[in-house]
This record gives C-alpha cells, structure tokens and sequence, in this order.
C-alpha cells in the first residue's frame, strides 16, 4: 500500500477553510485539500452574497474562521476602529460585521495559513475504505504547472498564525497526490450545499431566476420564499422601485441566528443529543423551516412600501420570479455522500445522515482512522452545522480524533 497521508479535507469551502485553519493552529501539518473550485474559500459564499445584495452578516461576532473562538470579530474592530461600540453590541447579541470585513477576514486568515499551497483542483468521486484509512479517487484533472511548483516547495511546521502579515512557505504535498488513489487516515468530507433549489413547477420558467444567482429587479416581483434571502431580497426589490409580491407556504419564524440560540451551547446540545433518532429528524426539519431576524430594519421598509408590498399564496402574472428557495437538501442531491450510505449501508434518518456527537461516520470510523462530515453534512451531530460556529464544531472534533489516534 502507498504510504498514509494524515488529514485530508474534501471541500475547499469556508467550512473546510475553517477545519484546515484548525487543524494548523493544532499542529498538523500533513493536510491536502481537494477542491476543484481552486482555493478561494469564500468564492462561493462572496457569489451568493453578492448575488442578494447582502450587507452584514447574520453571524455575530463568533462568526470566524480562527481557531480559538476569541477574539471574535467585534474585538478586533473596535480595536481597529479605536471604538469600544462593536463590544457593547456583541455583550447584547447585535453585533453583525459588515460582508467586507467579513471578506477580509477570511483573506488574512488565507494568507497567513499557507491555505493557497495545501489545496488541489481536483474533484474527488470516490471514498474508499482502505486498511488504516481511505483512498480518495478523483476525476483525474490535472494539476497546473503553477500549483505544482507550489506544491514542490517547503513549509517548516507551525502550530499558529497570529500574523497573517508573516511569511507563510509552502506546503510538502507528496508525489503520491497526482496518482488516480490517495490514501488518507483522516478524511473530513466538507461539500457544500449540493446546489440551488427551484420548485420544480418553476425551472421552466423564463420569468425565473434564483436569488443567488446575478439579477436586476423588474417593475413587478413575485418573490418565492420566506427565509433569510427571501426578506433580503424584498427589500433591495422595494428600494429598486419594485412592486413586490411574497408567496410564502407557511409564516416565517422570527429569530436572530440559524437555529434557536440555546443549541450553541453545551447544555442545549446535549438535550439535542439526547433525543431518539426519530424525534431528533422532526426537530431538524421544524429547525430548517424558514426564518429571519426580527427589528426595524426589515420591518419598516416593508411597512413604508404600503401598497407595493402584498403576500400570496400563489405565483401571479408577475414580470419576475426571483426563487429564495434556498439548496437542495439531503445526501441524495450530493453525489459523494450518496455513494458512501449506498455502498457502506450507512445509517441514515430521512434526509441525514446518522452520526456520533464529533461528526464522524461510525461505522467507517475506529481507533486508526476517522471519516467526518463538516458544514451542512454534519447537522444530524450539530444542528448549526453550516454555520462558522458549526465548522469550528466540526472541525475541533476532527482534531481530537486525529490527535486520540497519533497515540495508538
């Protein structure tokens, strides 16, 4: 067999982003992450964002990519700004940064953890169990003379990057990585949404656009959700001049983050844990039902519209349909992930898949390897998991079972 590989992240998302800044703070230096996509790590995120107009985060000052949960975001701008206001806003839970601070964040957190050098562009199909780990077969892109060069050259070990000014080098990424089959001890599977989702009596549409997709606003909008995007997106409509219509299936719940607050803390986890696998999916699924933040801010433009803003239970004749439907959901819509519960027989509750409290697959994970889902994959264990606080979640676990085996 090829010689093991310690750590490899499939998904160069701001989840993977979050668990290789993670695993570097914690002394591993053995990481590849695969991703097809190249090494941006917001690129994705920075696209929605900037498809809705969004402005601030709906994350609060834990919202990061760092390691350590402090210092958050809110102390770092008040130090920036020589203001201790973000402080005073995050004790009440009203800190947001705005997406530029943000973005910028995340580049000096890129820059400062030689992330550029660790990722390959390439797209992983296949993982399969091996003695001691996993091989991870890939569509067999090639690796550009550019990266290869990078990926030639050395990076001493380090187990921190306070100073995202300093001097990173380059990783050691082996031969062996070009090959058809990798082989990895650990492995955290970090995909991604698994696509947009458009009701199916709209794909056909020519009025349809999704609302992370680019778009103006015509005269007249039927806007298709009634989540975080959808109430964004009645008001950059309403500011453009639009007549807006909301077609909603049910009311939607009004709360500042994901998921309820109490579910980011120890004990509120632990009731969730505590529940039975059929209990825990109904849970999961009155959790995903739509919902955005309460205040002025997204109260009284609509108030101020009068006539121009209206609900209904139906799409109308309107000039435009924007979808704020959100992804696709569930292991199915992800081919990788699919693959693994078809061939391994893995658990699964309805549109999760089972399991244990650190985000593993247990029944592909014991005392020699690890396989791990992190983002939106991982909520059957962390229900915030596509959140920055649920990648922290994911990824600190990940660490654990990786340092717990370097001991056997």
């Amino acid at each position: 067999m090829s010689e093991l590989g310690e750590c490899a992240i499939v998904g160069g998302g701001l989840a993977g982003f979050v668990a290789y800044a993670t695993l570097r703070y914690g002394g591993v230096d053995d990481i590849v992450v695969f991703d097809p996509a190249g090494s941006d790590p917001a690129a994705a995120w920075r696209r929605r964002a900037e498809a809705i107009r969004q402005r601030r985060m709906r994350s609060e000052s834990d919202g990061h990519c760092l390691p350590t949960t402090f210092p958050g975001l809110a102390v770092r701008s008040a130090a920036r700004r020589r203001n201790p206001w973000p402080l005073v806003q995050s004790v009440c839970n009203r800190y947001h940064p705005t997406v530029s601070e943000f973005l910028d964040h995340v580049e000096s957190v890129r820059l400062g953890s030689g992330w550029d050098a660790a990722v390959l562009p390439r797209r992983i199909v296949r993982i399969r169990p091996v003695s001691g780990g996993f091989e991870l077969l890939g569509e067999g892109t090639p690796v550009s003379e550019k990266c290869q060069r990078k990926l030639e050259e050395n990076r001493p070990p380090s187990r921190g990057f306070s100073q995202p000014e300093a001097e990173v080098r380059t990783a050691t990424v082996s031969e062996k990585c070009q090959r058809p089959g990798v082989v990895f001890r650990h492995v955290l599977i970090a995909t991604g949404h698994p696509g947009l989702n458009v009701p199916e009596e709209l794909a056909g549409d020519s009025r349809t656009v999704h609302a992370y997709e680019p778009h103006a606003y015509a005269d007249d909008v039927v806007v298709v959700g009634a989540g975080m995007a959808a109430a964004t997106e009645w008001l950059n409509a309403l500011a453009a001049g639009a007549r807006v219509t909301s077609v909603r299936r049910r009311e939607p719940t009004r709360r500042p983050l994901n998921v309820p607050r109490q579910l980011f803390s120890r004990r509120g986890l632990a009731g969730y844990h505590a529940l039975p696998p059929v209990a825990r999916a109904a849970q999961l699924a009155a959790w995903g039902a739509p919902s955005y933040p309460s205040g002025r801010r997204w109260d009284e433009p609509v108030a101020e519209a009068g006539d121009r803003f209206r609900v209904a239970a139906e799409v109308n004749g309107a000039e435009q349909i924007v979808c704020a439907t959100g992804f696709r959901r569930g292991f199915r819509h992800d081919p990788l992930l699919a693959q693994l519960v078809d061939e391994h027989r893995l658990a699964t509750h309805g549109t999760w898949i089972a399991l244990a409290p650190d985000c593993s697959i247990t029944e592909l994970t014991d005392d020699e390897r690890t396989l791990a889902l992190a983002g939106i994959g991982a909520q059957w264990a962390y229900p915030g998991a596509d959140t920055l606080v649920g990648a922290k979640y994911a990824a600190r676990a990940f660490l654990r079972r990786v340092k717990a085996c370097r001991t056997h």
